[in-house]
């Protein structure tokens, strides 16, 4: 079994392993995009299938990556350069993983850095229920609030510096110190905010609606393309792919059991997310608003049901610092899987490391930020901005690529005595032979058919085909 040659930072409890883990899956996808997707994709049918492609597919993937780290106690490229050949290419999975977590994170605050504005906008009583304006004004100023903030390459580059500057303050802490701790802060407020959210929106007249949209699933209004968007976002939301599950396993004691753990951090996921969607259905269904509104959903239908409420300020301001938590448990989760490599791979300090990496992430996250401004008529992919590309490559082809490389080399390439010494050494005994075949089949068909079909959408196939 291998050991790093140094001593191994480990977790300091096993309630701080699993918040510090559900924090990383937990971010802006639950509570930004699933409620969207959800309103985009007809409700219960597409809850159900998300389900089930969690349960085949997320679950099965967390459970390998956690072994991996855990089995190695190394970063996701000294993994699999613990676990494979030199000069063998499943090598790639680990860099790429790394790679992944870089770009995601150079933009992912940027988004989150949106949370911050709109913090100190409800402070501020941007959302407060007006007195003499109708909906129709307030739907254009919370609009012109939105165009104002992307518009705005100063204000965004500011949010994006203080946000990165708070992932520096705590991923420079260590594992004990900084990351656990903060996660046992961050995720009860996280739950908390959103239970206060959650009540509220239990106690409108859109509750039942919620429910109903929700829980009732209606397969007329199922689509192939719902299915696949259900597939990718079970795989996304657990944080698969971008190296933090295997730099957080390999934390982890070998005395837990790893299919608790994972089985816990997938449901608190889950969970989040659907009660995220009956925080947010009820209030949208009792302003008369459609579900499916898309990206805007957050950050301009959500602003404009809240300053037609009693209270909707103090709702707006709850709304979005459960946003700003989400966010930053995934960003310091993305920081510190590129940190391990730095501090495992080149025996950087872990404060060179992170403050240069955080410095790294800002600068490379600029382009983003100048781009619905400064750079707006730059289109480095067909049509879409620079913001748009750098995600395509992360989401579409970075993540999907790393999780297929992942699944294949544990299910048909990984020691099959191995991996039974690390799940089964904890009592899983008879959790293996179901695993393994999950991992072996169902998941890198999954993962395939995810790539397959954003490569298709991009238009990829069709650029290649063209060069020939």
């Amino acid at each position: 079994m291998p050991e790093s040659s140094s001593p191994r930072a480990l977790w300091g409890s096993r309630i701080g392993f699993i918040l510090a883990a559900a924090g990383s899956a937990v971010g802006l996808g639950n509570i930004w995009k699933f409620p969207y997707i959800t309103g985009n994709n007809g409700g219960g049918a597409f809850v159900l299938v998300y389900l089930i492609c969690i349960a085949l597919v997320g679950l099965p993937i967390m459970m390998a990556e956690l072994m991996i780290g855990r089995y190695t106690r190394r970063d996701a490229v000294g993994a699999f350069r613990t676990l494979a050949r030199p000069g063998s290419p499943w090598r790639l999975a680990g860099w790429i993983s790394i790679l992944a977590a870089f770009v995601i994170l150079s933009y992912y605050s940027v988004v989150a850095g949106w949370t911050l504005e709109y913090i100190l906008r409800a402070v501020q009583g941007a959302f407060r229920t007006p007195a003499t304006t109708g909906t129709v004004e307030t739907a254009e100023q919370v609009r012109a609030l939105f165009d104002g903030l992307i518009e705005s390459g100063p204000r965004q580059l500011l949010w994006h510096f203080l946000f990165i500057g708070v992932c520096l303050g705590i991923v420079i802490g260590g594992v004990q110190k900084g990351i656990e701790r903060w996660s046992k802060i961050l995720m009860p407020l996280l739950l908390g905010l959103l239970a206060l959210l959650f009540v509220n929106g239990m106690l409108s007249d859109g509750a039942r609606q919620a429910w109903v949209f929700m829980f009732r699933p209606d397969f007329s209004k199922l689509t192939s393309g719902a299915v696949l968007e259900a597939l990718g976002h079970a795989f996304f939301t657990l944080s698969l792919g971008m190296a933090a599950m295997i730099t957080y396993g390999s934390y982890l004691s070998r005395a837990e059991n790893l299919f608790a753990s994972g089985l816990r951090i997938a449901l608190l996921d889950t969970v989040i997310a659907l009660i995220a969607g009956l925080a947010i259905f009820p209030i949208v269904f009792s302003a008369g608003m459609q579900p499916g509104a898309g990206p805007g959903l957050v950050f301009q239908t959500i602003p404009v049901v809240f300053s037609n409420l009693p209270g909707g300020n103090i709702l707006a301001l709850l709304f979005f610092l459960l946003l700003a938590f989400a966010a930053l448990t995934s960003a310091i989760s993305l920081l510190e899987s590129q940190v391990a490599y730095l501090i495992d791979e080149r025996d950087w300090g872990r404060k060179r490391a992170t403050a240069f990496l955080a410095g790294l992430a800002f600068l490379v996250g600029i382009p983003s930020a100048l781009s619905s401004n400064l750079l707006q008529h730059i289109t480095p992919i067909a049509n879409l901005g620079v913001f748009d590309s750098i995600d395509l490559i992360a989401s579409n082809y970075l993540l999907p690529i790393s999780g297929l490389l992942t699944a294949l080399y544990v299910g048909w390439f990984w020691s099959d005595q191995e991996e039974k010494q690390e799940l089964m050494a904890d009592g899983s005994v008879w959790i293996y032979p179901l695993w393994h075949f999950l991992i072996r089949f169902v998941a890198p068909i999954a993962v395939g058919i995810i790539l397959y079909y954003k490569i298709e959408e991009t238009g990829l196939f069709a650029f290649f085909a063209g060069l020939f």
